[in-house]
């Protein structure tokens, strides 16, 4: 009678220098033989980001960061666009930044950032009479509108921390508001543009306004300096703060471990198992109004079988429509054929309205994210079951 099972399962702590392949299949075979359930083909082992970099070393201080950033960047001015308003996930990365300039234009928009993260409450903003569309606002006039707001999960007005961050690392700052990133401009021709999921977009409308070097958080630290961590794709995004000096960086072998894991679990249960390297879930908190997805991808690495889309019908559709008539098992059964001869596209077709037509490693990753929490429930391993079955097997 089961369905979709999502099962956290516990594993060591997580050093540097630790075979994360080896732990995952000891950790899973040992929940297997504990729990009482088995493997089956098709099953998803999942393990989070954060403990695959850890384990690979991936780390790298603000004088990594401070080195590239001058390098690439030239060590003057430098124009930080658009980051997301996090202790964890940018501050550090600021800091970095800041070792590596003589002067920071840190341009927020507001009255969120791209994760949704905000600065103050958008009523506030319809009060104020500044039009977020074309209006960029000075510190002091952003003062003058909004006030001294802290933020409601974490008790910190960012305005004011970022701004010491910067200064507390020998830079000067000057803060701007803005929502078009073009208007970095008009400060300085050097951008580094810090956003996240619309970083190709910023860098194309600073470069068409007359912006000269302008990068993204993803060609910093996208190769090593000094014999520090990096990741090729992605550079500084998907990083967290490790200490108050380092960062621990998206893992740069995450498709390589996502394979092994596969390979590992084949070779000692003959089961063909998938497997994935899962980051951040996209999803959004309906109270904080933040969308957690501040890693660039939910699936960092994963096994073929996991490529795709679902190909699903909507049962309720069938039961209020197509067969409307009919009750009991033969309504059942109805269904059941349905699925079974359904097309290999559903796309476009009313009987699949509804049925989130997401990636599968986004809908898969997601579910792990949360089943694993990012406090102490010690289950950096998830192992999700039947997520292939439907009503008809």
């Amino acid at each position: 009678m089961a369905g979709t099972i999502s099962r956290g399962i516990k594993a060591p702590i997580i050093r540097e220098g630790d075979d994360i392949v080896k732990i995952v299949a000891d950790s899973v075979l040992a929940a297997v033989e504990q729990d009482g359930f088995q493997l089956h083909e098709r099953d998803v082992i999942c393990v989070t980001e954060a403990v695959v970099a850890r384990a690979d070393g991936n780390y790298a201080s603000t004088e990594d960061i401070a080195a590239d950033v001058k390098a690439k960047l030239g060590g003057e001015t430098v124009g930080v666009v658009f980051p997301i308003l996090s202790r964890n996930r940018f501050a550090i990365c600021l800091r970095g930044i800041a070792k590596g300039a003589k002067k920071v234009v840190l341009m927020l928009s507001y009255p969120s950032d791209e994760v949704g993260n905000h600065l103050f409450d958008m009523d506030i903003l319809d009060d104020s009479g500044v039009n977020p569309y074309t209006d960029v606002l000075s510190l002091d006039e952003y003062r003058k509108a909004f006030g001294y707001v802290k933020h409601p999960f974490t008790g910190v007005d960012y305005v004011e921390y970022y701004k010491g961050l910067i200064e507390e690392e020998g830079a000067e700052a000057e803060i701007v508001f803005a929502n078009h990133p073009e208007a970095i401009v008009k400060y300085t021709k050097n951008v580094l543009c810090c956003d996240i999921h619309n970083r190709e977009r910023s860098k194309r409308r600073i470069l068409a306004k007359g912006g000269e070097k302008v990068l993204t958080l993803a060609e910093i630290l996208n190769a090593p300096v000094n014999g520090s961590g990096y990741n090729a794709e992605y550079g500084l995004l998907g990083s967290n703060k490790a200490t108050e000096t380092t960062i621990k960086l998206f893992p740069k072998n995450a498709q390589e471990v996502a394979e092994k894991i596969q390979k590992e679990i084949i070779a000692r249960t003959g089961v063909k198992v998938e497997a994935m390297v899962y980051g951040d879930g996209a999803f959004k908190d309906p109270v904080g109004k933040i969308w957690e997805l501040a890693d660039p991808v939910v699936g960092a690495g994963y096994t073929d079988g996991l490529n795709g889309l679902p190909n699903e019908l909507k049962l309720k559709y069938l039961a209020d429509n197509d067969f409307a008539d009919l009750n009991g098992d033969a309504l059942a059964d109805a269904i059941k054929n349905a699925i079974k001869a359904k097309e290999a596209n559903l796309k476009g077709q009313m009987a699949s309205e509804g049925t989130t037509p997401r990636r599968l490693t986004d809908l898969i990753g997601s579910l792990c994210d949360l089943t694993s929490g990012s406090g102490d429930k010690g289950t950096p391993i998830v192992l999700v079951q039947n997520y292939f079955n439907n009503y008809a097997n």
